[in-house]
C-alpha cells in the first residue's frame, strides 16, 4: 500500500460547481482536503502516488449493514416464498452441504459486487466466517463479521466456540471488527441468549440480530414468552450489551421506546423486506426518535444484488409513499443512512465520511453522464438517479481496490467461474 496518495481535481458534496479539492491521504487515514492548487501541508508534500481525479465526484465508500454474501451462491435458487418457508424448506437444507471453501468463494463474488458499486465496508452474519474472512483479506474490502448463532439444532455450542475464536483471530485487525450474531429471538431461546450474552460480556464485543422481521415472529414470541421480540431481548440481557437491531420491521410504539433508552440501533432492509412480503420498517419513526438507522442490502438469496445505489434510492421513496408524504427520508437523510449513519450502527466512528481523521476509504464517481445532467443538487443526482455504475475508483484504507472497473487484487473472473462451476455440483440450477 502506498504510504502518501493526493487525489487531485475532485469534487465534494455540498461544494459549489466551480470548487474542486484535493485530498491528501497518509497511512491510510485522509491528513487534508484543501483547494485544487493549494499545498494541503503548508509545505510541498512527498507524495508516493497522485491519482488524477478530473473532476470526479469524491464520496466515503458506501456502508452495507447487514449481508450474508456466502448465501451469493444461493442468488435466485429458491425466489418468490415467504421468510420462514424459504428458510426452513430451501435455505437451510442446502446450506448444511456448504463448506467453507464455498463460503469462500461466494464471498469473492459478493465482494467483487459491492467493490464494483463503491461499497467499502459490509457486516456479514454466517457460518464458515474463516472462508469470509480469508476473502476480506485478499480483496482489501473493510467488514465487521458475526458468526451467526442459533441455539435450537444442537450446534449452538459449537457456534459460540467458533464465534469466540473469530473474535480472538481478528482482534485489532486493521479492517476487520467482530460482533455476535443470534441469529433472532426465534432461533435463540433463553437459555442460549444468556450464553450470548455471557459470551459478549467476557469479549467486550456487541451484538446484532435479525429483529421483528415477520408478523409470524411477533406473533411466535408474544404465544410462547408474551412480550415483543425486543422486549424477550430486553429480558435476557441482550441490549445491556449494545444491540444492532436488523430489519425491525413489526415494532410498537413501547418498542421504539425501549430502542430509544438503550440506544439500540436499526438496519433497514427495504428491498428484502419487500421480496420477503415481510413488511416495511417505520424508518422516519425511528428517525424522529432519535435512534440511528443504516442500510443493508440482505444477503443475494434474498435481495438478490447487494447494490446500495438501489437500497438508498429506495429508502428515499418507498416511506413517502406509504406515508403520503414526500417530505419523508429526503435525499440527505437517505445518503446518510448509506454512509456515516450505517457506520455508526456498526460502532464505526471513524469511516462513512470525508473529514480529516477518517480512514481513507474513498470512491470517485463520473458524473459527466446524462443522467447527471443538469447538476443542480449533487445530492439530488446521487440519490435519485446515480447508479452503481458511475463508480470508477474505490479505495479501502488507502488503497486503490478498483479502477476503471477492474477489481485489482483478486481474479474476479476466475471467481465467478468456480462460483458457478459449484453451484451447479450442487445441483442449485433449474436448467
Amino acid at each position: 500500500m502506498s504510504n502518501s496518495i493526493l487525489i487531485k481535481d475532485v469534487r465534494l458534496l455540498g461544494a459549489a460547481a466551480d470548487s474542486h479539492v484535493d485530498i491528501l491521504v497518509e497511512g491510510g487515514v485522509i491528513t487534508g482536503i484543501t483547494a485544487t492548487g493549494e499545498d494541503p501541508t503548508g509545505q510541498e508534500p512527498t507524495v508516493e502516488t497522485v491519482i488524477a481525479g478530473n473532476g470526479r465526484l469524491a464520496l466515503p465508500g458506501l456502508v452495507n449493514a447487514h449481508n450474508h454474501i456466502g448465501m451469493t451462491i444461493l442468488r435466485s435458487y429458491s425466489d418468490d416464498l415467504p421468510l420462514w418457508q424459504w428458510l426452513r424448506e430451501k435455505m437451510w437444507p442446502v446450506e448444511d452441504r456448504l463448506t467453507e471453501e464455498d463460503v469462500y468463494i461466494a464471498s469473492l463474488v459478493a465482494i467483487a459486487e459491492m467493490l464494483r458499486g463503491g461499497t467499502t465496508t459490509f457486516a456479514d452474519m454466517y457460518f464458515h466466517m474463516q472462508g469470509v474472512a480469508k476473502a476480506v483479506e485478499e480483496s482489501g474490502i473493510r467488514a465487521v463479521l458475526s458468526r451467526g448463532l442459533q441455539g435450537l439444532s444442537g450446534t449452538g455450542t459449537a457456534g459460540l466456540r467458533e464465534a469466540e475464536a473469530l473474535v480472538t483471530e481478528y482482534g485489532g485487525h486493521d479492517r476487520i471488527t467482530v460482533m455476535l450474531g443470534p441469529h433472532s429471538p426465534v432461533t435463540c431461546p433463553p437459555e442460549f441468549l444468556r450464553e450470548v450474552v455471557k459470551l459478549s460480556e467476557r469479549l467486550e464485543v456487541p451484538i446484532q440480530t435479525h429483529l421483528a422481521e415477520t408478523q409470524t415472529e411477533v406473533e411466535e414470541i408474544a404465544r410462547d414468552y408474551q412480550l415483543t421480540p425486543l422486549e424477550y431481548l430486553d429480558k435476557w440481557g441482550v441490549l445491556d450489551r449494545g444491540l444492532m437491531a436488523i430489519h425491525s420491521v413489526h415494532l410498537s410504539p413501547s418498542d421504539i421506546a425501549l430502542m430509544q433508552e438503550y440506544e439500540v440501533t436499526v438496519v433497514h432492509c427495504p428491498t428484502s423486506n419487500l421480496k420477503l412480503g415481510s413488511g416495511i420498517a417505520p424508518v422516519p419513526q425511528l428517525q424522529a426518535a432519535g435512534i440511528t438507522v443504516g442500510l443493508g442490502t440482505d444477503g443475494p438469496a434474498s435481495n438478490n444484488d447487494l447494490d446500495m445505489w438501489e437500497e438508498m434510492r429506495l429508502a428515499a421513496l418507498i416511506h413517502k409513499g406509504v406515508n403520503l408524504d414526500p417530505l419523508l427520508v429526503p435525499a440527505e437523510t437517505a445518503w446518510q443512512m448509506a454512509t456515516v449513519d450505517s457506520a455508526r450502527a456498526l460502532g464505526l466512528t471513524d469511516i462513512g465520511e470525508l473529514k480529516v481523521g477518517c480512514k481513507a476509504d474513498v470512491i470517485l464517481v463520473d458524473i459527466q453522464q446524462p443522467h447527471w445532467t443538469p447538476q443542480l443538487d449533487l445530492t439530488g443526482n446521487l440519490v435519485y438517479s446515480g447508479k452503481a455504475a458511475d463508480v470508477s475508483l474505490v479505495m479501502v484504507n488507502g488503497q486503490v481496490v478498483l479502477e476503471d472497473g477492474e477489481v485489482l487484487l483478486f481474479d474476479e473472473t476466475e471467481a465467478m467461474s468456480r462460483l458457478q462451476r459449484r453451484a451447479e455440483e450442487l445441483g442449485l440450477t433449474k436448467g
